[in-house]
């Protein structure tokens, strides 16, 4: 009995030290990981009335607003439009009477002051459904490993950037494609679906037939111009990140965020140049030669 008695206090040593070792190595691994960042969008302009369903509440778009992005649902009413930044990098212009739902918009941590702002910033996840209306999109040279679907009632439609619209009617989907890679499915018959050159157009039935023409030369104009207010939008902000330690005071850290730090995406404004006035002299305050 003797031997018995005096190995137990030994197992519990044993026991306490095993257990401190392994929650200071998960207390250490915890230290060193980082949550990712809450995506968001900026809001670049408003034409008449857009509203956005952020789950909590239905408020009217106003410039120079920044929302948290995913899961909200984006409205604008018949004879509205707005423009609008999202955190990796891509603008999106919004025809009247149109609603997409961003269904999953998730983005790794990125390094802060970055210098070429025309590649995406991390690898970032997008989800929306279009179900009615137009969107025109302008992204950012995506990084390895990142996803867009726009998906519609009709299609499927993978962007790989960088300038493209896609419009959604009852009578089905087109997709244009005026620069960068489009994959376009329609359907889970389609698996493979089909690529887009540029200059090409998709047309999706409610069926599920894909139609790949050229754009016809009469709607050039008009695409071209809604690309460029996305891209336009694009200049008139960055996205930075603000860096929060644990344990930081702050209403949007609470404890069960105390075992990472985490990174907050900020919207920084981009401010133009200053232009110099143009002089003009007037030919009559010229001297003249005798």
């Amino acid at each position: 009995m003797q031997p018995s008695s005096t190995l137990l206090p030994v197992t519990r040593v044993f026991i306490c030290a095993t257990l401190i070792t392994l929650l200071g190595a998960g207390s250490l691994e915890a230290q060193g990981r980082k949550k990712n960042p809450t995506s968001k969008l900026y809001v670049a302009d408003v034409s008449g009335i857009s509203q956005i369903d952020t789950g909590e509440t239905i408020d009217d778009m106003t410039k120079k607003s920044v929302y948290t992005a995913q899961g909200t649902v984006i409205e604008t009413k018949e004879e509205a439009t707005n423009a609008m930044v999202w955190s990796n990098g891509t603008g999106i212009y919004f025809d009247p009477s149109t609603r997409l739902e961003v269904k999953k918009f998730v983005q790794e941590p990125f390094t802060p002051n970055r210098n070429d702002m025309e590649i995406e910033p991390s690898i970032s996840t997008t989800e929306t459904f279009l179900s009615r209306g137009s969107v025109s999109l302008c992204t950012s040279k995506p990084v390895a490993g990142s996803s867009m679907n726009y998906n519609t009632p009709h299609a499927t439609v993978r962007i790989k950037g960088r300038k493209s619209v896609i419009d959604v009617t009852s009578e089905g989907t087109k997709v244009s494609l005026l620069e960068g890679a489009i994959t376009v499915q329609a359907g889970s018959r389609d698996a493979g679906g089909q690529t887009l050159n540029q200059g090409q157009q998709a047309l999706i039935s409610p069926a599920g037939v894909i139609r790949i023409q050229n754009i016809p030369a009469s709607e050039i104009r008009s695409l071209d111009e809604k690309v460029s207010m996305a891209c336009l939008a694009r200049k008139t902000v960055y996205f930075d990140v603000k860096e929060q330690k644990a344990g930081v005071a702050d209403d949007r850290i609470t404890a069960f965020d105390a075992e990472a730090d985490t990174n907050e995406i900020v919207a920084v404004e981009v401010t133009p140049p200053a232009v110099a006035p143009e002089v003009t002299v007037s030919a009559a305050s010229i001297p003249r030669s005798n």
